[in-house]
Formats: C-alpha cells, sequence, structure tokens
C-alpha cells in the first residue's frame, strides 16, 4: 500500500519505535520484494529508498514504477524515498515521478545555505503533500569501507539555528555515524541526539546503521529517533545470497537464482524490522 511516511513517522517517535528505510540498489526487484513481503509478514510500515547515484544505473523513473507495483502487492504501509538529494532539481524530479517522500541533503554547506535549500524544497513539496527529511552534520562517505576521523558531530546550537530558518518534517543529525562498513566500534555520540531533543520535537533520523551495535540503535530510537536507514549490509547480503544460489540446481534459469536470493534476504530485513521495533505496528 503506496503512501507518504509522515504520520507514521509521527507515531513512531511518540510510541518509541522506527520504521526502516532500506536502500533498493536503484529498483531491484528481488531487492524491493524482499522487503515488502518481510514487512507485509511482520505487519510492519517499511520506506523504500533510492540513492541518486543508482538511479544514475537504473533510472529513477524504473524504481518508481518498480516500487509502486511492489507496494501494490502487499496491505502494509510503503513509503518511496529519495535518499540524500543533492539539489533543487533532483528533488523536483522525484516530485514529478511520485516519490512519496524526499531528503534534501544539504549537510555540505554552511547552516544558512543549508536551511535556505532545505525551506526552498520544503515550500514546494507540501503544495503536494510529501514530507521532507533535511540532515545536519554531514555523513562520512566511506572510501574502501575505512572509517576516517568522525568530523561529522552536529553542534546542537547549530541544529537550532538551522530549525529556526527553515521547517522540515523530518531531521538526520550527525552523531558520529557513518555510511559502509565501520573500521572497529563507531563512537556514536548519543548526548547530541538527548541535547537535540531537548528543544525538538522532529521525528529523528539515524543514517549509518549497518555496523552499529543493535544496543546503540535501540538507545537512539528511544531518543525520538523514527527511521532508521540499512543499505550497505542489505547490499552485501544480496550478493551473498545470489553467490550461494549459484550453488544450488537452477538449471541455467536466472530467475530461480534471483528467487533464493530474494527469499533469503527477506530473512535479513525481518532481523532490521525486529531491531526497529516497528512488528505490529502497520
Amino acid at each position: 500500500m503506496l503512501c507518504t511516511n509522515l504520520s507514521q513517522m509521527r507515531r513512531a517517535a511518540a510510541e518509541g519505535y522506527a520504521i526502516p528505510a532500506i536502500n533498493t540498489q536503484g529498483g531491484n526487484y528481488d531487492i524491493i520484494m524482499a522487503i515488502c513481503e518481510a514487512a507485509e509478514e511482520m505487519r510492519s510500515p517499511v520506506i523504500l529508498a533510492h540513492y541518486v547515484a543508482t538511479g544514475a544505473y537504473s533510472g529513477h523513473d524504473w524504481f518508481v514504477q518498480v516500487a509502486k507495483w511492489c507496494a501494490g502487492k502487499v496491505s502494509v504501509p510503503v513509503s518511496i524515498h529519495l535518499d540524500h538529494g543533492d539539489g533543487f532539481p533532483i528533488c523536483m524530479e522525484a516530485l514529478r515521478l511520485g516519490f512519496t517522500s524526499l531528503m534534501i541533503d544539504g549537510s555540505t554547506k554552511p547552516v544558512r545555505e543549508n536551511a535556505a535549500l532545505t525551506e526552498k524544497v520544503v515550500e514546494v513539496a507540501r503544495c503536494f503533500g510529501v514530507p521532507v527529511e533535511a540532515e545536519i552534520g554531514e555523513l562520512q562517505r566511506l572510501e574502501n569501507g575505512v572509517v576516517q576521523e568522525n568530523k561529522n558531530l552536529a553542534d546542537p546550537d547549530e541544529v537550532r539555528e538551522f530549525l529556526s530558518l527553515c521547517h522540515p518534517d523530518t531531521l538526520a543529525i550527525g552523531i558520529g555515524n557513518a555510511h559502509g562498513f565501520y573500521k572497529g566500534k563507531p563512537d556514536i555520540h548519543l548526548d547530541i541526539l538527548e541535547r537535540v531533543r531537548s528543544f525538538c520535537d522532529l521525528p529523528l533520523v539515524l543514517h549509518g546503521c549497518t555496523g552499529m551495535e543493535d544496543s546503540v540503535v535501540r538507545d537512539a530510537i528511544q531518543l525520538g529517533v523514527a527511521k532508521i536507514n540499512f543499505g550497505t549490509e542489505i547490499r552485501w547480503k544480496y550478493i551473498e545470497h545470489l553467490t550461494e544460489g549459484l550453488q544450488t540446481d537452477h538449471q541455467g534459469h536466472s530467475w530461480k537464482v534471483s528467487q533464493f536470493a530474494e527469499r533469503a534476504l527477506k530473512e535479513d530485513v525481518k532481523r532490521i524490522i525486529r531491531l526497529s521495533g516497528s512488528e505490529g505496528k502497520a
């Protein structure tokens, strides 16, 4: 069931759970269907996330059409989310194509520039009833899976200033998290979330959850995180399952290999749903 995710995220923030947002590798049918079927079986809302980079391979329109079709096969709420939209044009294209959720990522810009860009996207998206996620505190983009020194810790005072200048629906905050596999134990600063929570009642978003300790994710959820993002784990698990599927009696049928990978990946998605606490919340 295709929907926007704002009411779901507000409920999640109020009740102490989060909605999983899972990267779909540009509209990969096996991954999207595994997510939707796992959500249906566990009665969980779910977010199908789409990166701009993978859309350059498959086409943003392809992702939307596959996601809509798969969402229509289940009865739980499924939203289609542009993750890390890096400018006004891509966000407008996403609105035109039918995304039901947007992220405008101006976190590499100074606070006032980030806020101005965010508000520009928000003003248009509100006309379409589409919620907007903003980010402050740039997330590390890892190279070769190696975490460099954490430089993405958001300053709560800058967060307060940012929110005085723009009005996003949800907010991702840099707390030492990163995209990719962490090298060693990540240094996650939950105290930043706690300080921001003292003056901000927006649903918060936690990126870079792959490799983060489950206890840290759960603690973050209790501090108002209503959306948790998984990308790296899912794409690597999918490749692992495909590789294993090639060793089965597939008789040269690629769909049998895909089906094997999809069914195995569904169990990985269920683990993420359990971690988020969203089981039974649809």
